[in-house]
């Protein structure tokens, strides 16, 4: 685990040994005490795209292990403006830090950084391809909620064409035993045919155009993305489609999740129930990305 680019380049003992270390890192996250465990190194976080979430929480996580964190959050004040690559860039920020956190919106730019940088790179998404750490909070968050991640039926209801986060936690449900999905979504947002044939045989799957009746565990729902549509006419076309309101979950056993922001694809009268998990799924980033950082830092300082 030189660096954390694609859920597809970790096994099944890589993902619980960063719960179990998430686990250790919420003690100290709630005792609201500042650890000394990464005293003296620093994070750079360098978000060619916006975000809220992933940003703040890497930067929480760094300060509550007691790090500093250096970076950008909007390339017009940066060299990028001027025209400088990133392949320029992560030579010249690796020289400042100890780990960098990159989100770009192309597909393949995480792996492209990593093959240039002395430091340990983090994929906080490229485009709608992955968003690793992202999926690793998922994972956190369905263990903490049920008590398991083996033996669940979860149900994808939303965008699953561009969701790079669907994609990341579909491939790594299916390294769990007994695991079924449930793809639901427009026709126009498919999950892609290529992720379909890759979990064949490795998970049960079901497609539908209808959120019916939800005899699942896990409600994933996830925002139309406006901004990965090449034509907003498709856009138009498929906006509000797919609702999650509180008749579809009322006294059911299951959670709610939602990588968010959210727009108009959970009724707010949801946020209520029991079942709405999102805040809290946004919450546990902060003890998994705590555990990513320790575990990334301290391999790559043994290597």
């Amino acid at each position: 685990m030189k660096h954390l680019i694609s859920m597809r380049d970790i096994d099944k003992d890589d993902i619980l040994r960063i719960l179990d270390e998430a686990e250790r890192m919420e003690d100290i996250l709630n005792s609201k005490k500042v650890s000394k465990i990464l005293e003296g190194k620093i994070l750079a976080t360098i978000f060619y795209e916006p975000s809220t979430r992933t940003r703040l929480s890497f930067e929480t996580a760094m300060k509550r292990l007691g790090g500093e964190v250096i970076g950008f959050g909007d390339v017009e004040n940066t060299s990028v403006v001027k025209g400088e690559s990133l392949i320029d860039t992560i030579r010249v920020v690796s020289n400042y830090c100890d780990v960098i956190v990159l989100r770009h919106p192309s597909e393949g730019a995480a792996r492209l950084a990593s093959e240039y940088s002395s430091v340990p790179i983090i994929n906080a998404g490229d485009g709608s391809n992955q968003h690793p750490t992202q999926t690793l909070l998922d994972l956190y968050t369905i263990n903490r909620e049920i008590g398991r991640i083996d033996n669940i039926k979860v149900a994808f209801v939303g965008d699953l064409k561009y969701g790079r986060t669907v994609h990341s936690l579909s491939y790594a449900l299916a390294l769990f035993e007994g695991v079924e999905l449930h793809f639901i979504s427009p026709k126009e947002l498919k999950m892609p045919r290529e992720i379909i044939d890759d979990l064949r045989g490795k998970v049960k799957i079901y497609e539908s155009d209808k959120i019916g009746e939800l005899d699942v565990d896990v409600v994933y729902v996830t925002r139309i993305q406006k901004e990965r549509f090449p034509d907003l006419n498709e856009y138009q076309k498929v906006k509000g489609s797919y609702k999650i309101k509180k008749e579809h979950i009322e006294n059911k056993d299951l959670i709610v999740m939602h990588p968010l922001p959210r727009v108009d694809e959970i009724d707010y009268g949801v946020d209520k129930l029991p079942q709405a998990k999102y805040f809290k799924q946004s919450f546990y980033g902060i003890p998994v990305r705590m555990a990513i950082l320790k575990i990334l830092i301290e391999e790559f300082e043994r290597t």
